[in-house]
C-alpha cells in the first residue's frame, strides 16, 4: 500500500487523495464505495486529530485489508489502549502536540517560496529564505521521534511495530540530516555519518542567515586590507561605509539564496522521496487512527463491540442488535436488528417503501468495512469472515454513451460483480434486471441469483418482487426476511416472511404527490 507521501506526491496533502480500487483488485470498488457512503462512514468514525491520522482513516476505508492476521493484530492494539489508560493518554498528548506542528512539515515540503521581500499570506506560502520554516518542519519528526522513545514500549504487535518504525527513524539518513550538521560538496549534499572520513572540501549548512564564520572571514580579510595597505593608500571612514554598505547589502541575498537553492529545497526533495519518512508519518497516522477508534467508540452513544474474526471457507456474518454507524449517531432511537447469515448464504428482504430495507442493507455491508479496518462495530455482539469484495449494487441510470439502454447499463455491473466475487464475498444486490418485462425480469433475476447462489457467496437482495422470493423459497434456497409494519408504521425491524405490498400511497402522501394531491393541484390551476 502507498504511504500518505506516494500518494500526495506534489499537491498539498489532502485527507480524502485516496481512491479505491478497481473492480476486481480491492475489497470495494469505485461504485460500492459511493454506494457504501464512505465519505459519511469516514465523518461518523473520524476522531482523529492530525492530517496524517484523517489520511490513513479514509485509506484504510477506501482500500480495506483482507488481511486476517493484519486485523487480528490492529485489534490487539485497539484492546491494549484501552486496557492501558494511561499509556493511551500519554500517546493522546503526543499526538496534540504533532497536531499543532504537523503543518510546518508539510509547509516545507509542500510549500512555494513567495520571495525574500514578501510575506506568506496562505499556509501552503514560505516567506523570506526558508529558514524558520526549515527549523519548524524538521522538528516535528525529530520531536516525535524522542517522544516516542520515552513511552513506555507497548505489547501488542501491532502497536509495538508503530513504535519500532517511529524510533527506527533515528537510524536513518533523513534523520541526520534533519539533526544536522549537513555538508555541501561539490558531489552533493552529505550527513554526518557520510561525511566521516572523507577529504572532500565541504560547506556545512547552518539553517540561519548570520553565518559568524563567514563574517568573521570578511571582516578579516578587511582587517588585513587595512592594517597592512600603505597609510597613503587607506580609506577615510566615510569611505569605508560607503565600501563596505554595497557588500553587506549583498550578503544577505546572496547567503540566503544559495541557502535555499543549494541547501533547503534539495533536503526538501530528499525528505519528500524518503521511504522512511514516508513510513514515519504513517505510522503518526496510525497511531492517531487507533486512538479515533477509541473515542469513537466512546462518542457513539451505544453498544460497540470488537468483531470476533473467523475463518471460514465462505462468508459468514453473525450480527447482534446491529445499528447504522451513520444513522444511530443522529438519531439516539435507532432501532437494532440481528443477522444471522451462515450457512444460509441468499437472504431475499421484501418490504413497503422507506420501510428500512436500504438502511438495514448498508448497515451490514458498513460494518463489514468497519471490520475490515479493526475498528468497533456498531452492535451488540459480532462475528464474521474477513470479505474478500464488498460490493453493493443499486438500480444505474443509462447514458447516451451506453448504447445497452437501463437494463444493459445494469447487468454489465451485475457481470463485472459476478465476475470478481468468490465464496468469500459479501454481494448487496438492490433490486436486479429493472428496465424490462416483468416475464424477462423473473428469467433473468432467478439466473442471477441462481449464479451468486452457486458461487457460495454472501448474497442480499433487496426486492420488491415477492413472486421472485417465493420462486426460491419454493425450491428451500434463501432466507427471506420482510420489513416489520405497525399501525401502517415502519418498525425497522426485519422479521421473517415475505412482504407483498409496496405501501406506494403512504409514500406518494407522505411526500405529497398522491391521486388526491395531483387532482388538488390540477384544480388550484384552472
Amino acid at each position: 500500500m502507498k504511504t500518505l507521501l506516494n500518494i500526495w506526491q506534489d499537491a498539498w496533502p489532502g485527507i480524502k487523495a485516496t481512491q479505491p480500487l478497481p473492480t476486481g483488485e480491492g475489497i470495494i470498488d469505485e461504485s460500492a464505495f459511493n454506494t457504501l457512503e464512505v465519505d459519511k462512514v469516514f465523518d461518523a468514525v473520524n476522531y482523529a486529530t492530525t492530517t496524517a491520522g484523517q489520511a490513513v482513516l479514509y485509506r484504510s476505508l477506501a482500500q480495506p485489508s483482507d488481511n486476517l492476521e493484519e486485523l487480528h493484530a490492529k485489534q490487539e492494539a485497539v484492546r491494549e489502549l484501552s486496557d492501558n489508560p494511561h499509556l493511551a493518554a500519554a500517546l493522546a498528548n503526543i499526538i496534540g502536540l504533532a497536531a499543532g506542528q504537523e503543518n510546518d512539515f508539510y509547509r516545507l515540503l509542500f510549500g512555494q517560496f513567495v520571495g525574500s521581500f514578501t510575506s506568506a499570506r496562505e499556509s501552503h506560502e514560505i516567506d523570506g529564505y526558508g529558514y524558520a520554516q526549515y527549523k519548524k518542519g524538521v522538528r516535528f519528526l525529530l520531536e516525535l521521534v524522542e517522544e516516542i522513545q520515552a513511552l513506555e514500549a507497548p505489547k501488542s504487535t501491532y502497536l509495538k511495530s508503530l513504535f519500532d518504525k517511529i524510533t527506527a527513524f533515528a537510524d536513518t539518513r533523513s534523520y541526520s540530516l534533519m539533526k544536522g550538521p549537513v555538508y555541501l560538496t561539490e558531489k552533493g549534499i552529505y550527513c554526518k555519518e557520510e561525511r566521516r572520513g572523507s577529504l572532500l572540501p565541504a560547506v556545512i549548512f547552518v539553517p540561519r542567515i548570520i553565518k559568524p564564520l563567514l563574517l568573521a572571514a570578511v571582516f578579516g580579510v578587511y582587517w588585513l586590507l587595512s592594517t597592512f595597505t600603505p597609510a597613503d593608500m587607506r580609506l577615510d571612514l566615510p569611505d569605508q561605509t560607503v565600501f563596505l554598505a554595497p557588500l553587506l547589502l549583498l550578503y544577505f541575498p546572496i547567503v540566503g539564496g544559495f541557502d535555499r537553492d543549494k541547501c533547503i529545497v534539495p533536503l526538501r526533495t530528499i525528505y519528500k522521496n524518503s521511504d522512511a519518512v514516508g513510513e514515519t508519518l504513517d505510522a503518526l497516522g496510525q497511531l492517531d487512527e487507533l486512538l479515533s477508534f477509541l473515542k469513537f467508540a466512546e462518542h457513539f452513544g451505544h453498544s460497540v463491540v470488537l468483531p470476533t474474526l473467523i475463518d471460514s471457507p465462505h462468508h459468514r456474518m453473525n450480527l447482534t442488535e446491529a445499528r447504522n454507524p451513520v444513522l444511530s449517531k443522529a438519531y439516539n432511537d435507532y432501532v437494532g436488528n440481528d443477522l444471522v447469515l451462515d450457512d444460509e448464504k441468499l437472504m431475499l428482504v421484501t418490504g413497503p417503501n422507506s420501510g428500512g430495507k436500504t438502511a438495514f442493507c448498508k448497515t451490514i455491508t458498513q460494518i463489514q468495512l468497519l471490520t475490515q479496518i479493526g475498528c468497533f462495530v456498531p452492535a451488540k455482539a459480532a462475528t464474521l469472515t474477513v470479505a474478500d469484495r464488498i460490493f453493493y449494487q443499486v438500480p444505474e441510470i443509462s447514458h447516451l454513451n451506453d448504447g445497452e439502454g437501463r437494463f444493459g447499463t445494469e447487468l454489465k455491473r451485475t457481470k463485472d460483480i459476478f465476475l470478481a466475487t468468490t465464496e468469500k464475498s459479501l454481494v448487496v444486490l438492490d433490486e436486479l434486471s429493472e428496465g424490462t418485462t416483468f416475464e424477462e425480469k423473473m428469467e433473468s433475476s432467478t439466473n442471477v441469483l441462481n449464479g451468486f447462489y452457486r458461487k457460495g457467496n454472501s448474497t442480499v437482495l433487496i426486492t420488491h418482487n415477492h413472486q421472485l422470493v417465493d420462486h426460491f423459497v419454493k425450491k428451500k434456497i434463501g432466507m427471506p426476511k420482510q420489513v416489520e409494519f405497525a399501525n401502517d408504521a415502519p418498525t425497522y425491524k426485519l422479521i421473517p416472511g415475505i412482504s407483498r405490498v409496496s405501501h406506494a400511497d403512504r409514500v406518494a402522501k407522505k411526500i405529497g404527490f398522491s391521486k388526491e394531491d395531483i387532482d388538488n393541484y390540477l384544480a388550484e390551476t384552472k
